[in-house]
């Protein structure tokens, strides 16, 4: 919408449109965005936040904070933490409807859930519940035949659980056939990109009969290749003003970078990155909901600019700057079950970007940010 205005009150969008027609309440405080472009705060519908020390896992209350400010700080207003997240978490993200957010927004998934019985896997699913999160979390992946697959038994039992919490599922998937089970049983979210074989008409169909998101998080592949050498976003200005030299120092280290050369695992993901892309394209193509997300949170899987680094993939995909934006916006916002974010409309929670260049002409413009605005305020 060119030439446009928006008004602010409390935090929420109050009123849209041509700057001609559009009404300025008296007393405004006017900010001049000429010749800037304004759109949704980017949303990452699969990321997991406070799990990290350097390259180290490990939890605390002061990672999710770290966490959610360096998400924001690179245009990321919204995280759906899909997993690992403790009391902390629920509570940081029940605190955070107030006009003085300085973070993105959180919502999490708590435990993922496991079980070795059904029994055990719904009493797991019960104690994530009595935590209040958001979605079920679950994985079945057999992380390339060197770990037990959940078996349809259990994870049966886990979504029939969630049911009965009104909660929706989110499960981590590598293989077509798994995927489809998990969609005719109801799952809200494919968590991963099916990347064992290219996906057929009935996934598709299965996919938009079943209103299921798919989340691709490309990155996630990459991130288990990438430091077999220095990446070039090391050397990128965007990467560089929120990063710690220390972590780069050490994925540097030759020692560190040969064993990945020699990684089977991380070789074989190369393959599957390539399958991912293909499939991105053909589920975009047809019409499936695609919810941009990363899978960023374990170690050297850099908050907030590994998620411009996924629209980028994206782009490489074959998906268009348009449905890229979407995907990381308003269909982001809808897997996370929001409605009052991922658009600029009235009743809707200011949360935006005004970048410096039109993202529409490249998404590689999505790093032109001249200022990160959450709940109406100015965060940079």
């Amino acid at each position: 919408m060119p030439n446009a205005t928006l008004v602010i009150l409390d935090g929420t969008i109050q009123s849209i449109g041509d700057a001609n027609s559009t009404e300025i309440p008296n007393g405004a405080t006017l900010v001049d965005a000429t010749g800037k472009f304004v759109m949704p705060g980017l949303i990452n519908a699969h990321g997991h936040i406070g799990g990290t020390t350097g390259l180290s896992a490990g939890y605390s209350t002061e990672n999710v904070i770290r966490d959610l400010r360096l998400s924001a700080a690179y245009g990321v207003t919204t995280v759906f933490s899909l997993g690992g997240d403790e009391a902390p978490s629920m509570a940081i993200r029940d605190e955070q409807d107030t006009i003085s957010l300085d973070r993105s927004r959180l919502y999490v998934a708590g435990e993922v859930v496991t079980g070795k019985t059904p029994e055990e896997a719904r009493a797991a699913v019960d104690k994530n519940a009595a935590m209040n999160v958001d979605v079920i979390k679950i994985r079945v992946d057999d992380n390339l035949g060197t770990t037990e697959k959940m078996s349809p038994e259990i994870y049966e039992a886990v979504i029939d659980q969630a049911k009965k919490h009104n909660l929706p599922v989110a499960d981590h998937i590598f293989y077509l056939d798994d995927a489809k089970a998990l969609v005719k049983l109801g799952v809200r979210m494919i968590a991963h990109s099916v990347r064992d074989r290219e996906v057929d008409d009935e996934f598709i169909q299965l996919m938009l009969a079943n209103n299921t998101y798919y989340c691709p998080t490309l990155m996630r592949e990459v991130s288990t290749f990438i430091y077999e050498s220095t990446p070039s976003f090391f050397e990128d200005p965007f990467f560089l003003k929120e990063a710690d030299t220390s972590i780069i120092n050490q994925l540097n280290q030759p020692e560190r970078q040969q064993r990945i050369k020699e990684s089977k695992g991380a070789q074989a993901y190369k393959e599957a990155l390539r399958i991912a892309k293909l499939n991105l394209k053909k589920l975009a193509d047809q019409g499936v909901m695609i919810a941009m997300g990363t899978d960023t949170g374990p170690p050297a899987r850099f908050q907030g600019y590994f998620e411009h680094l996924e629209l980028q993939q994206m782009t490489e995909a074959g998906m268009s700057p348009g449905q890229i934006i979407v995907a990381a916006t308003k269909t982001a916002a809808k897997c996370i079950g929001d409605d009052k974010i991922g658009t600029l409309e009235k009743g809707k929670k200011a949360d935006l970007l005004i970048l410096d260049e039109n993202p529409l002409d490249d998404i590689q413009n999505t790093r032109s940010i001249e200022s990160v605005w959450i709940g109406g305020k100015k965060l940079n």
